[in-house]
């Protein structure tokens, strides 16, 4: 049997363009008719370690932590919003946006894994942030994501206070870091050679078949 092309995902739950990029990625694989051949898995970064409970405006937070202008801060959530809207993703942006704290969410992501459930979570939870306008810090949010996706909710939410779990996430942006992983999203193919950013669709099948030429999968 022959060995998947194994695909990291480094990202973060609320940074838009790793959901482009995996949309233009799975576009790329579903062009190529991939899909049997890839293996994927979602990688924890946070964007905002430090961020509070209570989140902060996103366009406060924006301008503060990258220096933008308010016009460039509309005009890249303008190209945001028509990149989604090629991919059948909707950025629904609006002045009372917050952005919020992550680590929870890639906790459960991290459970997920267990149920092949990764990809539909990580999918239904920047659905919520960015379409939905909802805190994906906040509990109930969480659990009606699990919910959505048919995980064992009470059980997800339990890893919440399990501090191995908690623990195993920290460990694992330790190593991403370490490994020179600054920025998001950034794409890992068989941990042997990496792209950053939401790449075209063109350049992404270039990626996929120059490595699936170089192993032993076909």
């Amino acid at each position: 049997m022959k060995e998947k092309l194994k695909i990291d995902i480094v990202s973060d739950v609320v940074c838009p363009w790793c959901t482009i990029g995996y949309k233009r990625l799975n576009k790329a694989i579903t062009e190529l008719n991939l899909q049997d051949q890839i293996e994927i898995e979602w990688q924890p970064f946070e964007l905002n370690p430090n961020m509070p409970a209570e989140g902060q405006n996103l366009q406060e937070h924006i301008l503060e932590k990258y220096g933008s202008t308010v016009e460039q801060y509309k005009a890249s959530q303008k190209a945001m919003a028509d990149a989604g809207a090629e991919l059948d993703f909707t950025f629904n942006y609006s002045d009372a946006m917050r952005m919020v704290n992550t680590f929870d969410a890639h906790i459960l992501l991290e459970y997920a894994k267990n149920f092949n459930k990764q990809t539909e979570l990580k999918m239904r939870l920047t659905t919520a942030f960015f379409s939905e306008q909802k805190d994906v810090s906040k509990r109930e949010v969480l659990k009606e994501a699990l919910l959505d996706v048919g995980l064992n909710a009470d059980e997800a939410l339990a890893k919440l206070e399990d501090t191995d779990a908690r623990n195993q996430i920290k460990s694992k942006e330790g190593y991403w870091q370490d490994m020179g992983v600054s920025s998001v999203p950034t794409i890992v193919f068989n941990r042997t050679s990496a792209v950053t950013g939401a790449q075209p669709v063109d350049v992404f099948k270039k990626v996929l078949t120059d490595m699936m030429a170089s192993t032993n999968v076909e």
